[in-house]
């Protein structure tokens, strides 16, 4: 009997180790980080700053000679931050690409604004783990795929489950706008350059008319046969969700927020913008944001600047246009590098205070969570992290301690256990 106990213990031990950390309890105590410099996260810097949080909330913030209250960490010569946002990933949507049961991104249909990515949302994915030691704290998780991929919410990244881990539900519809020129298809024969896409204009049509059918239903009898596609857009047209439009060229950007005014929607959000520097004007006068793609790029286009995935945040900003980084195309893995996308653009001349914006307090604009998150603001979410260094440097953003709503939450991942685990191993030979 004895022997079987053993094996047990073993086999709970080994199925633990690699285990998602257990998220923290609710704050119980005051805190107060001393002598840190406090990146609020607007542009503005509080040097040797005190920071007191209970209850979930920053409660006080100024100089070394502000209040201090219940549990004391020293900070000094280390920076404070507001946890980073992640927006329009599939985060905890997919947690290995190639193993189709754990890969809930995508569903089938074309049209299907009622698939809620919330309700698969794994909180306790290694991937959105992996996001934390960096102080990408919260994240937008979105659908990917089809015209309209789904509905998109918000959650931070230490929960038991999706319930828990929400912030936001149902915030927002992801459309794919079609392009005007696409490939060739090798395969089918054809020229491997690009050429103009015969059914732009038929493929734009869908998806007005199905906008057309939603807004008609929206203004229907209340008796009218229930169809969930149709009900999930009405926030659209009343305003309590946004559309998030991937598009990048110049053409498809202007056509995309044309069609969606003249349909009644208002709220939208350019997401990727490869070319939305081409059309500042447009955007400004329409009043867009823009979650660009992550700066780590090639230019998409031989004519194009070789810098231009680089600048591409600064021209934005310059132009008063309102832009968050978000990182289109890469894996889910490569969103914990969202701290050195912004520190690539500060590198190209933006200021490095208003680099941190464009992933702190824009993209909680943007996703309309400023009112709690984005900030260090007396009265919002006690969500930040402390940091050795400049937390946009690779090579100084070493977190030291992370909250969520005044929880403080383990760095601990599956990378940091294997790395703990193999550099004993060769420390004893």
């Amino acid at each position: 009997m004895k022997k079987y106990i053993n094996i047990l213990t073993m086999l709970v031990v080994g199925s633990t180790l690699f285990a998602q950390q257990t998220p923290a309890p609710e704050q119980k105590e005051a805190v107060t980080i001393v002598g840190a410099t406090a990146h609020i996260g607007n542009g503005k810097i509080v040097e040797n700053s005190n920071i007191v949080f209970e209850n979930g909330k920053i409660t006080s913030i100024g100089g070394s000679g502000s209040p201090m209250k219940g549990r004391i960490i020293k900070a000094s010569g280390k920076h404070v931050y507001p946890g980073f946002i992640a927006p329009a990933k599939s985060l905890g949507l997919v947690e290995v690409n190639a193993v189709r049961a754990s890969d809930d991104q995508d569903e089938l249909g074309e049209f299907i604004p009622n698939v809620r990515s919330l309700i698969a949302y794994n909180a306790e994915s290694k991937v959105v783990e992996s996001m934390r030691p960096n102080g990408v704290l919260l994240g937008q998780i979105a659908p990917q795929g089809g015209g309209i991929s789904g509905t998109s919410s918000i959650v931070q990244f230490d929960a038991w489950n999706w319930e828990d881990a929400a912030i936001k539900v149902d915030d927002g519809i992801h459309m794919n706008w079609p392009n005007s020129f696409r490939r060739g298809r090798w395969w089918l024969g054809e020229e491997r350059g690009y050429k103009p896409n015969k059914d732009y204009a038929k493929q734009i049509q869908e998806g007005v008319d199905f906008m057309l059918n939603a807004k008609a239903y929206g203004a229907g009898k209340a008796g009218e046969q229930p169809n969930e596609a149709y009900k999930a857009m009405q926030g659209l047209f009343d305003g309590s969700k946004k559309l998030y439009i991937y598009a990048d060229g110049e053409k498809e950007m202007i056509d995309a927020v044309t069609t969606a005014k003249e349909n009644g929607i208002a709220d939208i959000v350019i997401v990727g913008g490869y070319e939305a520097h081409k059309i500042i004007p447009f955007l400004k006068k329409n009043d867009i944001p823009v979650l660009v793609q992550q700066p780590h790029a090639l230019p998409s286009r031989e004519d194009d600047d070789y810098d231009m995935p680089y600048k591409l945040p600064k021209l934005l900003v310059d132009g008063g246009i309102l832009v968050g980084i978000q990182n289109e195309g890469m894996s889910n893995f490569q969103t914990r590098n969202l701290p050195f996308y912004a520190g690539h653009v500060a590198g190209q001349g933006l200021d490095k205070e208003e680099a941190l914006k464009l992933i702190t307090e824009n993209p909680a604009k943007i996703l309309g969570i400023d009112e709690n998150y984005g900030t260090l603001i007396v009265g919002k979410s006690a969500t930040l992290f402390v940091s050795e260094g400049d937390a946009l440097d690779m090579r100084t953003n070493i977190v030291t301690n992370a909250f969520i709503d005044g929880r403080e939450i383990s760095l601990e991942t599956h990378q940091t256990e294997l790395w703990k685990r193999y550099m004993e191993k060769y420390a004893r030979e």
